[in-house]
């Protein structure tokens, strides 16, 4: 039998130990992404807080507006004021919204009968989203938060699709 040389077994001691660096790499950016990365149903509960935004408003439902928002959710928008023609930015509550979704669409006359509700979800985290929301006529994004197991929206910006309408 002839032996092979030494500089063959050399190779493959150095390749044998290439792949099982490339396998416990593998390993721990799996094991990574599993802990610490959002789950399917993760996403879920990110679109489902964002549906109940806007669905609370399509059929007045204040319990699902407030299920949807953090207490100190904050939603802003840019306003002009018609006296100055200046711009500026305009706040609204939780409380408020809330407030909203019991009475916004009580007649049944402020969407169409099918109404849009587009969810994209921009960025997602371990415990943080940022979701983009196509409505109607309103464009909100949307920054949610995890807290205690429950995914809340903690700050909204919109626009009207018109910008004039502000």
């Amino acid at each position: 039998m002839s032996k092979r040389p030494e500089s063959l077994n050399i190779f493959e001691t150095k390749n044998r130990m290439t792949t099982k660096r490339y396998f416990f790499i593998l390993i721990f950016i799996l094991i990574s992404n599993a802990i610490f990365s959002q789950t399917k149903q993760d996403s879920i509960e990110i679109r489902q807080s964002a549906i109940d935004y806007i669905e609370s408003q399509h059929k007045p439902n204040p319990a699902q507006m407030e299920h949807a928002l953090h207490p100190r959710m904050v939603k802003r928008t840019f306003w002009k004021d018609k006296a100055t023609g200046k711009d500026y930015i305009r706040e609204t509550t939780t409380e408020s919204m809330v407030l909203l979704a019991e009475s916004y669409n009580k007649n049944n006359d402020k969407f169409p009968p099918s109404p849009k509700k587009e969810v994209k979800l921009l960025d997602v985290s371990e415990r943080t989203a940022s979701v983009k929301l196509i409505a109607d006529q309103w464009i909100d994004y949307l920054h949610i938060v995890k807290l205690n197991g429950s995914w809340k929206i903690i700050n909204v910006l919109w626009q009207f699709k018109d910008t004039s309408q502000h």
